[in-house]
């Protein structure tokens, strides 16, 4: 009986409940274990680069690793990711007849193809602090310090704000990257509410 009675419950609750989100303000994103603040990492193509040059840039990461206790990394697609479509024209084309059809199909997966290896290199790096117990008067100050730090080792860095963490989460949860401008909602289904009605 109680199992019925927590997916019950579970079915009620938001996105936002389910994923232990409590807030999110200018800064981080709160949750009940601690408040995450992300700093979003530019990636270094190092594909260009050096032996020495990478190893000099693994150092500085080892350095910044060292300095930084409980630090978290993330790693996520910042562009959407196709394979579910891909699969799908794959199924249509093994049951289509039409010639015409086929062409198509077979088209519009080379366009996918080529679309996704223009994206392939579309990831966000993120350095996630969680802050637990500190006092509202140090929180920038310590935040300030570990910017430094990553820029003091030649990391492209810049800490998430809302709008930036709105993008986050909807990439990552929804997949949903097909527009640049990402609205920001403070609750589940804030965009459908009309108000004055």
């Amino acid at each position: 009986m109680a199992n019925k009675e927590k997916k019950r419950e579970q079915e009620r609750q938001s996105t936002r409940q389910l994923l232990g989100i409590k807030g999110c303000t200018d800064y981080c994103l709160q949750t009940g274990h601690g408040d995450l603040v992300f700093f979003i990492v530019k990636p270094t193509n190092i594909s260009t680069m050096s032996e020495t040059s990478i190893q000099a840039r693994i150092y500085a990461l080892m350095t910044v690793l060292k300095g930084l206790p409980g630090i978290e990394m993330f790693c996520t697609n910042s562009r959407e990711n196709y394979e579910d479509n891909k699969q799908n024209l794959r199924d249509r084309l093994e049951v289509e007849d039409m010639p015409a059809l086929r062409k198509l199909l077979e088209q519009e997966q080379v366009f996918l193809d080529v679309t996704q290896v223009k994206m392939a290199t579309a990831r966000d790096f993120l350095i996630i602090i969680r802050l637990r117990d500190t006092k509202d008067s140090e929180i920038f100050p310590y935040l300030s310090r570990i910017e430094k730090s990553l820029k003091d080792q030649s990391f492209s860095v810049a800490r998430a704000g809302k709008n930036e963490l709105y993008k986050l989460l909807a990439v990552y949860h929804e997949q949903n990257v097909t527009t640049d401008s990402f609205e920001q909602f403070d609750f589940d289904g804030e965009r459908w509410v009309i108000t004055g009605d």
